[in-house]
């Protein structure tokens, strides 16, 4: 899977972009705030819908104008198809071939893109949710059916919390309708605690020779936690309601996989207790290099890798590796501030991009 060519109209600071990249490596440079994360921003949005910066998709719109839209030509298995995004102050609207897609969870999934950004070095330090969120964001792009579960878990629980406030204020604390409830946050519970696991198991498959062959030291695996583990509905359900008076109390529900969790363990150590922020970092790039093997696993096609400022995070030597252990099929992107610190051998071998406020054009002279 490549994408072969980009088209952005009124997409942040570029008014208008026309742009053909390389089959295998592209290098994006300039100084901050000229445009270049804001271009891969848009490849990210061809694939999710969605800014891996923000939530408010109206302000993707460049100033002034009143939508965006982001087109993309995009190969796979030799077939060549137009994708595109457009958001305006109406809503969001998604294309495959110049026809509408109505329902988002059947556009993502089709075009797969694994991210690596100084943010995601944060990610083991971060909350519960944040590292649930990167999950849920990869498993949906494997599997489209799981943001349709994840889906309706999310409006089961919902009305869960809601019922359970409403009993605390009732007198009448009958709980056959609880356990319906119950019962089905239970069934949508069990089918993404299922991909869940899978998708960390398979991580696993590959995680540690990753962080080997980069960083040369380590036994790094992922652990997933829940609450769900080694249980059954009914097991559950008795769970569930030896909690129904603490819930009614406090208006939640106690048990669930919105409290699931992944560790990042180096050598037996969770890293969010014992690790350095470089090992963090590493066992964050490790985990994301990992994907790019299971994405081909389960689409028999490699995704598009994006690497946003990876030399602020990284040195020279270690993205050297990375770049060398990547399978010369996977189309990657790389966007840097220090144009110079890459190795000759990697720009020979690169289409070379500077930015220049909102303007690109291919460099030629590197």
């Amino acid at each position: 899977m490549k994408i072969d060519s980009i088209n952005l109209v009124n997409f942040r600071n570029y008014e208008s972009l026309n742009i053909k990249f390389s089959k295998f490596l592209n290098i994006i440079y300039g100084k901050n705030g000229m445009g270049k994360t804001n271009l891969i921003e848009a490849i990210y949005l061809l694939s999710l819908t969605k800014s891996f910066r923000i939530s408010n998709d109206k302000s993707l719109i460049k100033k002034g104008c009143l939508k965006t839209k982001v087109r993309g030509e995009i190969i796979k298995n030799d077939d060549l198809s137009s994708y595109e995004v457009i958001i305006s102050n109406d809503g969001k609207n998604v294309l495959v071939d110049n026809n509408k897609v109505d329902k988002i969870s059947d556009y993502v999934s089709k075009i797969n893109i694994i991210l690596f950004s100084p943010f995601d070095t944060r990610l083991i330090d971060e909350s519960p949710s944040e590292r649930r969120k990167m999950i849920n964001i990869e498993i949906s792009q494997l599997y489209k059916e799981y943001l349709i579960i994840l889906a309706n878990y999310q409006k089961i629980l919902k009305q869960r919390n809601f019922y359970l406030r409403s009993l605390y204020l009732n007198a009448n604390k009958d709980t056959q309708y609880l356990d319906i409830l119950t019962r089905k946050l239970i069934e949508y519970g069990l089918l993404i605690y299922k991909y869940r696991s899978n998708f960390c198991e398979n991580i696993n498959k590959y995680i540690g020779e990753i962080y080997n062959k980069i960083f040369k030291n380590g036994n790094l695996k992922v652990k997933y936690i829940s609450n769900y583990k080694n249980k059954n509905s009914e097991q559950l359900l008795k769970s569930y309601q030896n909690n129904y008076k603490k819930e009614m109390e406090i208006g939640k529900t106690l048990l669930g996989v919105h409290h699931d969790d992944i560790a990042f363990i180096l050598d037996d150590n969770n890293l969010k207790d014992w690790g350095s922020e470089g090992q963090r970092k590493n066992a964050i790039i490790s985990f994301k290099l990992a994907e790019i093997n299971l994405v081909y696993e389960v689409k028999n096609n490699y995704p598009i890798l994006i690497l946003d400022d990876l030399f602020s995070e990284l040195d020279k030597e270690k993205i050297t590796n990375i770049l060398k252990i990547l399978d010369k099929n996977v189309q990657t992107f790389i966007t840097t501030t220090e144009i110079n610190k890459i190795d000759k051998k990697i720009k020979d071998n690169a289409k070379i991009f500077k930015v220049d406020n909102g303007n690109i054009k291919e460099d030629t002279n590197e």
